[in-house]
């Protein structure tokens, strides 16, 4: 809050401001300018004002602190002549960088023989997010330079001009009804499910739908959930922090040995049956039947959808749930349609848990935020999410090819897997081969990936995963013929 005194003529002066908490009773007499650079130099040190940030107006900043103008333009002056801002005209004064070899609020990333030394932790993904490399093929992330934005600003201003006042308080925590249904329609048309807008339940992605799953689970007295072998390294992740055992389950070139799942001893698997992660592979028709015939048994089967829209030389493969929906729960989100900043998903589950599966997500948040919610549904029911998945499929086909020649040409001996579909491949190589060493000399190079083994929890072929989506045709011919360098270096 901001103090003030009280003059002799009553008049009331302003001595201290929110931003920074800043209070020029702490000035010495004649010194204020230099007060108030030294403030905002340690404020930029340790990373209260980061980077990029904007400082105040000086006329603004001048009337909360009760000096005169010129005292907050000689301080940022002084400033300036150190590098540590700019004046931008109408965008203002702009931190520029903070002291020397230090940039404010960016973690330092760890380097790559520490990344890729042991088995993988739980904050292995950031660590990699972090480390700086020119070229990412880091698999699961979409063209995040392709989002909508002109859509997505039409679709917003659209929702705003409905809006009434009562739309911005509490709403379901389900989701928002338009949402609900949007989502209802878009699994109906798109994967073969018939759903009723009033069993979806809108999550913060598929990470929270498996927390929510979990702690319905744990109720239920299941606590250990068999997953595919190999599998999404992050998803086990996810399930081990809500307290479940994830037995492996190995896949082959049909999917999951189904066969293989009662000696698991589980009575819930995860499954990626679409387009598994990070084979590639489809479950086949015989073990789709198969696997179905086991939830029939008692089993319940959690189906992770996760970019299964995204297919390029194959028919679409319909979801699970569409045909057992009372053995199979069922989660999918826009992470890899649109952006994983969204938050957005969605989560169906057997109607004799969906009240406990609306009290858990009730407890966690009172529900997802509204506005994305509604912008996301007008998006779906204009038809302006599919015409953008159509580009989008136009514009992976290209990448994908693109990264095909290249490993044809530049990685001699390697296998691809999962062409047909999703936004990675699989590339296994020699049985020699470390695949960690060959990732760790890799980033070494300016190039992120992941090693197969990092998936697995049992001994995998070596061989990377490679993300395409989000690279140019041009970025990604550079970064097969870094790989094939660092394969040859360690070879």
């Amino acid at each position: 809050m901001d103090r003030a005194i009280t003059a002799p003529t009553g008049k009331s002066i302003t001595t201290g401001a929110d931003f920074l908490q800043l209070d020029v009773t702490d000035a010495p007499p004649g010194g204020r300018a230099d007060w108030l650079a030294t403030r905002l130099r340690a404020a930029i040190a340790d990373g209260r004002v980061p980077v990029g940030a904007r400082l105040p107006a000086s006329r603004v900043l001048a009337v909360e602190l009760g000096v005169s103008r010129g005292v907050v333009t000689e301080a940022y002056q002084r400033l300036a002549e150190s590098g540590q801002v700019a004046g931008r005209g109408r965008a203002g004064t702009v931190v520029l960088a903070g002291p020397a070899g230090v940039v404010a609020g960016v973690p330092t990333p760890a380097p790559a023989p520490e990344l890729f030394a042991a088995r993988p932790g739980v904050s292995v993904f950031d660590a990699l997010r972090a480390a700086p490399a020119e070229l990412d093929l880091t698999p699961g992330v979409p063209d995040l330079a392709a989002f909508p934005r002109a859509a997505w600003l039409r679709a917003e201003r659209a929702v705003l001009r409905r809006l009434t006042p009562a739309d911005f308080g509490y709403g379901d925590p389900t989701g928002t009804p338009a949402l609900r249904r949007a989502v209802a329609a878009w699994l109906g048309r798109n994967r073969g499910i018939r759903v009723d807008p009033a069993e979806v339940v809108v999550v913060a992605g598929v990470s929270q739908a498996l927390g929510l799953l979990a702690q319905v689970l744990h109720d239920q007295g299941v606590h250990t959930v068999a997953v595919e072998d190999p599998s999404s390294l992050g998803v086990r992740q996810h399930l081990h922090n809500w307290r479940l055992d994830t037995p492996p389950v190995p896949v082959d070139a049909h999917g999951l040995r189904v066969d293989r799942l009662a000696a698991a001893g589980a009575r819930a698997v995860l499954v990626t049956p679409a387009h598994q992660f990070p084979t590639g592979v489809v479950l086949d028709g015989e073990r789709r039947r198969a696997l179905l015939g086991w939830a029939e048994r008692g089993g319940l089967v959690i189906e992770d959808d996760y970019d299964a829209e995204h297919r390029y030389d194959r028919p679409p493969v319909p979801a699970l749930r569409g045909t057992l929906p009372e053995r199979v729960c069922y989660t999918g989100s826009v992470s890899k349609l649109l952006a994983p900043a969204l938050r957005i998903g969605w989560l169906l589950v057997p109607p004799r848990w969906h009240t406990a599966l609306v009290d858990a997500k009730r407890m966690a948040d009172l529900g997802n935020a509204a506005l994305p919610q509604l912008v996301l549904a007008e998006l779906m029911t204009s038809g302006a999410l599919e015409r953008h998945l159509r580009m989008l499929r136009r514009r992976h086909v290209r990448r994908r090819d693109a990264m095909l020649r290249a490993v044809r040409e530049q990685l001699p001996g390697a296998v691809v897997h999962g062409a047909a579909a999703g936004l990675h491949l699989l590339v296994t190589l020699p049985d020699e081969v470390d695949d960690v060493a060959v990732a760790a000399a890799a980033l070494r190079r300016g190039v992120k990936v992941h090693p197969l083994a990092w998936h697995g929890q049992r001994r995998q072929p070596p061989g990377l995963v490679l993300g395409y989506a989000a690279t140019p045709t041009g970025d990604l011919e550079r970064a097969v013929a870094e790989l094939g360098a660092a394969l040859r270096e360690l070879t």
